[in-house]
Parts: C-alpha cells; structure tokens; sequence
C-alpha cells in the first residue's frame, strides 16, 4: 500500500474516540477521512481539534461509506452495542478496531467474530493497558522463561470513575459527574455498564496473554450492589487453573486516578510464576522480579516501546500495510477467551456460585 492509511471515527459512546483519535491526527501516516455519530453535538469537539471537514461528517455510517474510501475505522459504542455496530459496519469493507471490552457477552463476542468473518475484514479489540511499556516487558520475560511457567495472575483495575475524566484524561468537576451520572450508559445495565464489563476484560484479557492462551476451569465472583444503582462498582473474580488460583477484581472508586497517583491498592499486575515473580503496576517506569537467582528481587526498568507497537493506530497501520496477522490481546482469539471469563464472571454474580467454562 502506499500514501496515507485512512481512517474514520463512528459512534461517539465511549470518550476514549477522542484519544484514538488524537492518536491518528497526530500521525504522518494516517488521515482522518470521516467522523460519525448519530447525535452531532458530540463530534463537535473532534471536528474543531481534528479540523474535520463538514463534507466529512455524517450521523449513520452508510453515507460516510458511500461518499469515503476507509481503511479501518474506529469504532467506540457503549459495551452492550459493539455486536450491533460491528455487523453494521463490517459489510461497508474496511477493518475494525473496536474500543475495550470486546463486547457485553461471548455472544455478541462471537457475533463480531462472524460478521467480520463474513465481510472478510479483520477485527482487533484495543486495550489501552496493551501499550504499557511494563505490561509489555512482563510478557516478553514470561516469554523469555525468567520466571518460569506462568501459573498465577493477580490483578487491581480501575479508576475514580467513569465520569470524573474525558478525552485525554482531561479532569471534570463533583458537579459535572452528578449531573452525568443519571444519563450515563455506563450506569445502565441495558448498554453493559457497572466496573465489571468496564475493567475485567483488562485482567482477563491480559491475564491470558500471560497464561500463553490458557483457560481457567472455573469462576467464582462476588460484586457489590451500590445503593440507587442497577450496576456494581467494585467486584471480585477467582478463576480456578490447572496451575492454582487467579484473582482479577475490579473498582470505580479508587483514592486517586492510576495515572495520576497510583491508588493504594495498586493498579495493574502481580504475576507468579514457578521459577520467580514480577510485578507490573499501570503508568510505572519500574517493576520488580524475583528469580532463583535473585530470590531478594530487584528492580528494572522496563525497555522502551518501539514501533509498531507504541500506540493501537501505529499497530492497525502496521497491520493494514502488512497484511500481519493482529495478535496479541488484541487478537480476537485472547480477546474471545477474555471474553469468556467475563461472562462466566457475570453468571457467577448473579447465581451466586462458581460457573464452569464453557
């Protein structure tokens, strides 16, 4: 392929579309082509910091296609919608990079995975967490055996809130969320919202690129029920592997932010293995191993991310150049086993006892 990789925007749900694209303005490779959204008003600040066109933006994606040439787009609607918007887009012909979680439930999971099947596009689920230079340095020493086989992931994730920051982590007032929080669809049960379908696919999707694909037997979670709301916001998972125990819990309702302060306790990982340990927490420019060899531990700085691997646009890029199989947590084959832990998780919840994996 040669000139600039084309990209458009379509569903506005989810504030993390102004990071992606931020991420595509600010590449020499990329041009943003089309934004779409089915309320305006909320492309209005993409259109002024992107400088989009108006022949550029639409309110459904069937004009944006028939007036545009798309490479891959960048698709951001509420959890619960990604099967939806997926099978809308995915017959237009371009790639699909869909913002976490893959979807509300394997089912819709595997309805992406077919609808991109079927228009013969590909699919790649981005986690932010992915492009983390310590997550990442934690799978290349598991790779690299230093801590043996992995046997035990330990994961903390979350934040304030969804409510208390917008595109670019940019802060917002006690107001601003009390005003938003009624309106908000990650409140509501109906769009896949509460901390569980916000923050487990993280850790279960993660966890599994760690584990080298492996899936846990069972699920055991325990989620809170906050009064006047119909979502959790703090839950617990423990899947049983052959290996041992793993925990991934979930808070809206940290002290502080993990990019700002990392709360206490910490966000990101403990990964033990059958040789050694390290952790990995998100933001930290250190994490600490623990081998035979140095069974006191010590810190290390994790190496710097190089390209193509920096940032989800510079990865589609890549892909869309190459041709290269998408892998990795974005890859819809850890991504799906994430998936299925999250949905055992759910039934676990709600029946209140340990759930097999399908």
């Amino acid at each position: 392929m040669s000139g600039r990789i084309k990209v458009a925007g379509i569903n506005f749900d989810h504030f993390h579309m102004g990071d992606l694209l931020r991420m595509a303005h600010e590449s020499d490779e990329v041009e943003i082509v089309g934004l779409c959204d089915e309320n305006p008003q909320r492309m209005r600040d993409a259109i002024e910091k992107f400088d989009v066109a108006a022949d550029n933006v639409h309110t459904n994606p069937e004009d944006l296609f028939s007036t545009t040439d798309v490479d891959f787009a960048i698709l951001c609607p509420a959890a619960s919608k990604h099967g939806e918007w997926v099978e809308r887009v995915a017959p237009l012909g371009c790639n699909l990079l869909v913002e976490k979680p893959f979807a509300g439930s394997l089912q819709e999971a595997d309805r992406m995975i077919a609808a991109c099947d079927a228009a013969g596009v590909r699919l790649a689920i981005n986690w932010p967490l992915a492009w983390v230079a310590s997550h990442r340095m934690a799978k290349r020493l598991i790779d690299q055996g230093r801590i043996g086989e992995c046997i035990e992931v330990h994961y903390y994730g979350g934040n304030r809130g969804p409510l208390w920051h917008v595109a670019d982590k940019e802060e917002r007032t006690p107001e601003q969320v009390a005003e938003e929080k009624p309106h908000s669809w990650f409140f509501k049960k109906s769009h896949g919202g509460g901390s569980l379908l916000d923050y487990l696919g993280y850790g279960t999707t993660l966890g599994t690129w760690y584990m080298n694909g492996r899936r846990p037997l069972e699920v055991t979670a325990v989620v809170d029920q906050p009064r006047g709301l119909e979502v959790d916001e703090h839950s617990v998972v423990v899947a049983r592997y052959e290996t041992g125990l793993s925990k991934f819990e979930t808070r809206w309702g940290t002290f502080t932010d993990p990019w700002t302060h990392q709360p206490q306790p910490k966000c990101g990982f403990v990964i033990v293995g059958s040789d050694g340990t390290l952790c990995s927490y998100d933001y930290e420019s250190t994490m600490r191993l623990q081998t035979r060899d140095c069974p006191e531990g010590e810190w290390i700085t994790p190496d710097p991310v190089e390209p193509p691997f920096q940032n989800p646009i510079q990865y589609m890029v890549h892909i869309q150049k190459t041709g290269d199989r998408i892998e990795g947590p974005l890859s819809t084959e850890i991504s799906r086993i994430g998936q299925q832990i999250v949905d055992a998780a759910v039934h676990s919840a709600n029946q209140k006892r340990a759930v097999k994996l399908e």
